[in-house]
């Protein structure tokens, strides 16, 4: 569907200076052209290019501390993946109109990796045209099943489509700010 074959390593070149102590890294993907692995289809039963999204998962572990991982629609589909699959800590992952991709290699029983605790939040409208509500609301299930569940939330943002709206960046904000350690 989208034919990328764009390479990740330019991320790991890209950084914003920090004004003071660096104490969290937040890294925010969205689609064609950042996340490196390719859509060939959206429906619950499409074929999904599974090595792309191994590949690009390993790409992002490779530069993770402590970070706060976030992304929109397919930049937060992978991150979610990564989130899952990484033995490394997380202080969090904030998605926001995605789905949990590669859905049948999770089983319906706690992930086993290093951080079965990570916080999530979850945020969708509830009229997406490109990635339906249905997709968030069987993930945040799923997500339920294999993280803690009291640290995972989900908000539905009404009448919102396949884009940002003012509240949810608040969320996000209020989200990443609870996660952030203080600055000694």
């Amino acid at each position: 569907m989208c034919g990328n074959n764009m390479n990740m390593s330019a991320l790991m070149h890209t950084f914003v200076p920090a004004v003071q102590k660096v104490t969290t890294t937040v890294i925010f993907l969205h689609r064609l052209g950042d996340t490196g692995f390719d859509i060939i289809g959206l429906s619950p039963d499409s074929q999904e290019d599974e090595s792309g999204i191994k590949q690009a998962a390993q790409t992002v572990k490779a530069f993770l501390l402590t970070v706060i991982l976030g992304g929109f629609s397919q930049g937060g589909a992978l991150f979610l993946y990564t989130a899952l699959t990484t033995q490394q800590k997380l202080a969090g992952v904030t998605i926001l109109s995605c789905w949990l991709p590669l859905w049948a290699s999770f089983a319906q029983k706690p992930i086993n990796n290093a951080d079965r605790d990570i916080s999530i939040l979850q945020c969708h409208g509830d009229y997406d045209p490109l990635v339906p509500l249905m997709f968030g609301s069987l993930t945040v299930e799923r997500l339920k099943a294999l993280a803690n569940p009291t640290n995972v939330t989900f908000r539905i943002y009404e009448g919102m489509s396949h884009s940002l709206r003012q509240q949810e960046k608040l969320d996000v904000k209020h989200f990443i700010e609870k996660r952030l350690p203080p600055i000694d």
